[in-house]
């Protein structure tokens, strides 16, 4: 297999994975082709190589970069703007886990917390069995929010740990 080919492959992998998280499968797309890219792209270089809408492009890599999966690279002299991925997969991983936590745990937590206010005098199976259900769900969810939360912290401590004994 050639790099065109395996590039090619990867990116279309990429882009079933994205889907299968729940992401946009273009936005995951584009984030496999900057990931492989050597320098960084254009908004054309990205348009040519993925046969997309300059449209669907803009609104993609808008939202990669609040995701801080992406970053603008302004080079001197160009009008164009070029975007490049973030490569340490680790930092990537960590950015999507804290934007799926925020983007999809905290308000399911929100909503478990409200459901919880249900009326309690309500003594009917239905309502009994209601109230236990949100009651494991929101357990269950909670706790995978606390791993999600200690796994972030964890890797800012140890990056802050080992930066401090390069230090010493």
């Amino acid at each position: 297999m050639n790099h065109e080919e395996a590039k090619l492959k990867f990116i279309q992998g990429w882009g079933s994975l994205g889907s299968n998280w729940g992401i946009n499968r273009t936005m995951a797309q584009i984030h496999a082709l900057l990931l492989v890219s050597a320098k960084s792209l254009s908004t054309e270089d990205v348009m040519k190589e993925l046969q997309i809408s300059r449209g669907n492009v803009n609104m993609n890599m808008r939202e990669l970069i609040t995701w801080g999966l992406v970053r603008k690279d302004l080079k001197t002299g160009e009008r164009k703007e070029f975007f490049y991925a973030e490569k340490d997969m680790w930092k990537a991983a960590m950015l999507i886990i804290k934007e799926r936590r925020k983007r999809e745990v905290e308000p399911l937590l929100q909503v478990l917390s409200e459901l919880k206010t249900v009326d309690k005098t309500d003594k009917s199976e239905d309502a009994k069995e209601f109230r236990k259900t949100v009651g494991n769900i929101e357990e269950v969810i909670g706790k995978a929010d606390v791993a999600l939360d200690k796994m972030s912290k964890a890797q800012d401590n140890w990056l802050l740990g080992g930066l401090m004994k390069l230090v010493k």
